[in-house]
């Protein structure tokens, strides 16, 4: 993790991501988060490609990342903000999925597009932390929600 607010740090990259995540190949959907501030907001990067395995299956005809799993990219992205805003890194917290609401999507994601995830926090105590989340395309909104979620340290943590 490079730049820092007060030893903090503001991006993380695929390393350090699987250091405050559970999630791993082919589930994680976060290549790399920057522009992180503490406890507040960041953005999530996940260049999107025809490898995946979703592809296949999902309008095989004109591959379209499903929306589902653009939120799950919204969700991972917060929980990289939570862990590192947190000091659980190489803690093995694990973060639950609690509600999405106000969801909606803007446009296609397809292979070859880079998803910018942008989370800002809207109530962020104890272990229930609760996120605006919008992942873009050059600038252009593909999909928004509100999403909460709870995030349960190891014993002893």
């Amino acid at each position: 993790m490079s730049e820092q607010q007060d030893d903090f740090k503001t991006t993380a990259d695929l390393g350090e991501i699987k250091r405050m995540i559970p999630h791993r190949y082919p589930f994680l959907l976060v290549d790399k988060v920057r522009d992180m501030v503490k406890g507040e907001s960041a953005v999530g990067i996940k260049n999107v490609t025809a490898n995946e395995p979703h592809f296949p299956g999902h309008f095989p005809q004109e591959a379209v990342m499903p929306g589902v799993l653009q939120i799950e990219a919204l969700a991972q992205t917060s929980a990289v903000l939570v862990s590192a805003s947190l000091g659980l890194i190489d803690k093995e917290a694990l973060v639950y999925f609690m509600s999405v609401d106000e969801c909606r999507f803007r446009r296609k994601v397809v292979p070859g597009d880079t998803l910018e995830l942008h989370v800002t926090t809207l109530r962020g105590r104890g272990k229930v932390w609760k996120f605006k989340g919008e992942a873009k395309v050059d600038g252009e909104l593909a999909t928004e929600c509100v999403f909460a979620a709870m995030i349960v340290p190891p014993e002893g943590a």
